[in-house]
């Protein structure tokens, strides 16, 4: 009989042992069985993924967003400065023009405003489109000024149906006598003698 015992200690508790540590190795592995089974990802790994999958350049920061705002709110306009310049650099100047009377007896001065780049040419066409009638026309005119000598040249027009040697006397006198008394007569021109000619030719009045 105590062989037999002897016998089955013998054969039984090594059996035991064996069973008690591979229970305990499946209960150490069974979360992870688990996990790897269901297919389901850890909290940890769900919260991985998701920052992984949004890269910096696809999350726009406060800072851009401010941004960009302005500019799609209130896009450039163009400012009233902006469309200024040209009428900036149009700037005027008063000047003396004489023009006749209706009697031709005297020239009377007016304060007329004009060009400040050109004012001798410019006084000299306001004079001109005053004598330009339906028979007499001028085609273009040239002032030169060299030495205190003033030149205005004239140049008919083709169609016109009356030349400078026919004008009156009082259409002479309206005509050049207003350039001349015009030129001379504003200081700051520095104009002392006014000649006229016709396409380079002298004119005799």
């Amino acid at each position: 009989m105590s062989k037999i015992m002897s016998t089955t200690k013998r054969y039984f508790l090594p059996l035991i042992f064996v069973t008690i540590v591979v229970s305990l190795s499946s209960c150490s592995s069974n979360p992870t069985t688990r996990n790897i089974d269901s297919g389901t990802p850890s909290p940890t790994t769900t919260r991985t993924n998701r920052a992984s999958s949004q890269t910096p350049s696809q999350i726009p920061s406060v800072a851009q967003l401010r941004e960009k705002s302005p500019n799609q709110e209130f896009p450039k306009e163009n400012t009233p400065s902006s469309s200024t310049p040209k009428a900036a650099t149009s700037k005027t100047t008063n000047v003396t023009m004489y023009t006749s009377d209706t009697q031709c007896q005297e020239l009377i001065p007016e304060k007329v405003s004009v060009p400040a780049e050109e004012p001798v040419t410019n006084v000299v066409s306001k004079i001109l489109e005053k004598r330009d009638t339906s028979d007499f026309s001028l085609s273009g005119y040239r002032v030169n000024i060299k030495n205190g000598v003033a030149t205005v040249d004239l140049r008919i027009s083709p169609e016109s149906k009356r030349q400078i040697a026919s004008l009156s006397s009082c259409e002479q006198f309206a005509l050049f006598g207003s350039l001349r008394k015009t030129l001379t007569s504003n200081a700051q021109w520095n104009i002392k003698e006014v000649r006229f000619t016709e396409r380079g030719e002298d004119i005799v009045l």
